[in-house]
């Protein structure tokens, strides 16, 4: 592995662009405590997405995830801290940062190294110290002595020694510490401050300078820092909620104004066509524009992958989880999903949305992502409402459509030959409950898991967009039901039930082995609806 200045990253001496999310540790329904299983659905969820890359914000992961990330084929971004002296929150991690810092680090880099996943460590995120407001400070006598007696290249390497401060100095004492005990991996830091006084960059102890947002700067790195190598190591901060749609799509919208300041709404959703961001972000595509085409840039970390507890930017309560995901809490994707899809996988794509159920006469935007063909063609009910190309730098097309109840259907080709068909239909009113789990066979170990997908569907079978349909469920057999979610981030019913309304039409019930071998059968009901039953067996061996 090795980082160049002006190619990028090289794995195995061939370049490598990272396609990466960051990722925090829940697990959605199931809370924090890990679940094998869990991570690596999540796992197959972003590798089909054409994620190559996680970086574990921010903090040690758990063994298992880099466990999974050695056998999946994931590179993994592993970081220690989120904060150093200076405290981000009342009780927070830097408390104890002077005490145990050494002791911490040492014990994640000897408890990581054999991990082939690792390609790079992070000795922090968006600290406190890369500020200029921060650097006066005082020190304990062992700081101020380890600090005079710094050897003079040391200090040299980031500037001049009047640039060399207790902040520089922490930096290049943990940088230290991971190269005592692994010389084969870059250190890193995630900055929000992209400017060359930053403290961590004025250190030299970094061997690729990680930049969070700061997307305007990105083409100029090489003017700024010459020599240097970078990577995205935290990007975009876009919001959506699955299935819910904002018009028109060509506006942009960001909040809230300052981070500290609920956006004020009275719908607690954010629009999935990707036009709204966090004010410091972008929207995906305005981020991969950028940077895709920049060969210095040694690739990107999205937040999110998925959705998690907590931090419900740009809303306050009655918001309980992020917006921030490409895929929701529930595990199920949004649409932004398959415009990564399209540009990091090898699979061919043709995704339309939104669903089409909508007021006779109103103005729809309907997008399209695709992949591997010249154009896409719209037909409304059978009627042709053109052919769209994507513009360099684009990475989606669309159509306004006024409403009329029927069959949206795109038609992706490729030198005049059809490549994709997609369809979507105006829904009736909800008629069925399907089921479909991801796995119908699971280990008898008491810990195994199957996700079963609930969908409202109308009688053609046509998910029911807007369906807000209470559920009930059963469970017979060796089993039981670990959590239910349905990716809303205003729902405020419990994770641990044996009922959940849909959201968008979808809702999620997992299933967990109880040791015993044989079969755990489910059962949805809803009012006005005949019940939807659905077996999973537990085995051995899955």
């Amino acid at each position: 592995m090795r980082f160049d200045a002006d190619q990028g990253f090289f794995l195995n001496g061939e370049p490598l662009k990272i396609l990466g999310v960051c990722l925090h540790h829940d697990l959605g329904c199931l809370g924090t405590a890990i679940n094998r299983r869990a991570l690596e659905r999540q796992l197959e969820i972003l590798k089909e997405m054409g994620c190559n890359a996680i970086r574990t914000s921010h903090n040690p992961p758990a063994p298992e995830l880099l466990e999974l990330c050695d056998r999946m084929g994931f590179l993994v971004q592993d970081e220690a801290f989120d904060m150093w002296r200076k405290r981000k929150s009342e009780y927070d991690y830097s408390r104890d940062f002077p005490e145990w810092y050494e002791r911490d680090l040492t014990d994640h880099i000897l408890r990581d190294r054999n991990h082939p996943s690792v390609f790079m460590w992070s000795i922090g995120n968006e600290v406190y110290e890369q500020f200029d407001d921060v650097r006066a400070d005082t020190l304990t006598l062992q700081q101020a002595n380890v600090l005079l007696n710094v050897p003079r290249t040391a200090r040299a390497a980031g500037g001049t020694d009047s640039a060399f401060n207790i902040n520089s100095w922490i930096a290049v004492q943990l940088a230290r510490i991971v190269k005592s005990l692994d010389t084969t991996r870059a250190v890193t830091s995630g900055n929000n401050f992209a400017d060359p006084s930053n403290n961590l960059f004025r250190s030299g102890a970094m061997d690729v300078y990680g930049f969070n947002y700061n997307l305007g700067v990105y083409r100029d790195f090489q003017k700024n820092f010459p020599g240097k190598c970078f990577i995205a190591s935290e990007t975009t901060s876009a919001f959506a909620t699955r299935g819910h749609y904002i018009m028109p799509s060509d506006r942009r919208y960001a909040w809230p104004e300052t981070w500290d300041q609920a956006f004020d709404r009275p719908v607690h959703a954010c629009s999935s066509y990707d036009n709204n961001c966090a004010l410091w972000g972008s929207t995906h595509e305005e981020n991969w524009r950028v940077v895709k085409d920049l060969p210095c840039c040694a690739g990107v970390f999205v937040w999110t992958g998925f959705d998690y507890l907590g931090e419900p930017t740009p809303f306050w309560w009655p918001s309980r989880s992020s917006y921030f995901g490409i895929v929701d809490l529930a595990g199920f994707p949004k649409d932004a999903y398959y415009m990564y899809q399209s540009e990091w996988s090898d699979r061919t794509v043709l995704h339309l949305f939104p669903h089409w159920n909508w007021t006779p006469g109103e103005p729809v935007d309907v997008w399209a992502y695709y992949n591997r063909a010249d154009e896409v063609e719209l037909f409304l009910n059978g009627r042709s409402l053109g052919v769209r190309s994507k513009e360099p730098g684009q990475f989606h097309v669309w159509w306004r459509v006024p409403f009329e109840p029927g069959m949206l259907r795109a038609v992706s080709r490729k030198d005049g030959k059809v490549v994709l068909t997609r369809e979507i239909r105006t829904a009736g009113a909800p008629a069925q409950i399907r089921l479909s789990a991801d796995r119908e066979r699971i280990a008898a170990d008491g810990k195994d898991l199957s996700f079963v997908t609930v969908e409202i569907v109308d009688r053609e079978g046509t998910l029911v967009p807007d369906a807000d349909t209470q559920l009930r469920f059963r469970v017979e057999g060796c089993g039981f039901i670990a959590g239910v979610d349905n990716g809303s981030q205003t729902s405020m019913e419990p994770f641990k039930a044996s009922q959940r309304r849909a959201f968008h039409g979808k809702a999620l019930v997992v299933l967990q082995n109880d040791g015993r071998k044989g079969t755990v059968r489910l059962t949805a009901e809803a009012d006005g609806m005949p019940p939807s039953t659905l077996s999973v067996r537990s085995c051995s061996e899955p």
